[in-house]
């Protein structure tokens, strides 16, 4: 596996942690399903520590997409260290921050962020992104903050220099969400989810549906390019839990 992608689908009170992964031809496969929410670091560490337990390797650096929630980011950076590369997920962000202002600016806004990221060149997008914070922040500070909030790391899957269709499909968690769309659609008549464990089989139930009509990542011909990019970052990292004073002797 060369990427791993995280995130929680609501149904009803419940939230349902779910990780994809990606291998180094492009197959996309369902890897695991927690029942929890994602600003529970427990569990997300417990989904984690899971893929570990099963054979994920937390010892060679993994690009791993998230949407902004801290405590999924502090989960991640506990289990991989400096191995992920961490990219937070580009709709994620367009929509935290254009929830947080009046209807009438949030397509100007959407179009000004979407057009920064779409320039594939990671200086640029973050000066333009920069700039976009700067003029919202007198009269939308609240939007601003949401901006800036880890913006660098939306950026993550650009600084790689992979081709534009693998590294769009690899800057958000819409595949997921594409995924459980087919989930809904199974389990749309279900009026009254009676427990997390209902939520669970019915989850499983519609992912092995969906899992049957996966094609390759769209981009997947260039996966080396990302293949390489992982393999020249491993010399840089230190072992998952390695504290400072071990990583400076």
């Amino acid at each position: 596996l060369v990427a791993l992608l995280i995130d929680g689908v609501h149904f009803a009170e419940h939230v349902v942690l779910a990780a994809v992964g990606v291998d180094d031809r492009g197959i996309k496969h369902v890897l695991g399903l927690r029942e929890g929410a994602t600003e529970n670091a427990a569990a997300v560490r417990a989904l984690l520590g899971e893929l570990v337990e099963r054979g994920l390797d937390s010892g060679r650096s993994l690009l791993v997409v998230i949407d902004g929630a801290k405590a999924l980011h502090k989960a991640v950076v506990e289990m991989f260290g400096s191995h992920a590369l961490i990219q937070r997920c580009r709709e994620h962000k367009k929509r935290n921050v254009t929830e947080a202002l009046p209807e009438r600016l949030r397509a100007t806004v959407r179009s000004a962020m979407s057009q920064a990221y779409a320039t594939r060149d990671p200086r640029r997008a973050r000066r333009l992104l920069d700039n976009l914070a700067r003029r919202l922040e007198h009269q939308h500070p609240g939007a601003a903050a949401s901006l800036r909030e880890g913006l660098e790391e939306t950026l993550t899957v650009m600084r790689l220099g992979l081709p534009e269709p693998l590294e769009r499909v690899l800057s958000s968690t819409n595949l997921i969400e594409n995924l459980f769309s087919r989930v809904r659609e199974i389990g749309r008549r279900v009026r009254h989810w009676q427990s997390g464990t209902m939520v669970l089989r019915w989850t499983a139930a519609g992912v092995l549906e969906a899992e049957r009509g996966f094609r390759k990542l769209t981009g997947y011909r260039a996966m080396p390019a990302l293949v390489a990019a992982l393999r020249a970052h491993d010399p840089n990292c230190a072992r998952p839990g390695v504290d400072e004073t071990e990583k400076a002797a």
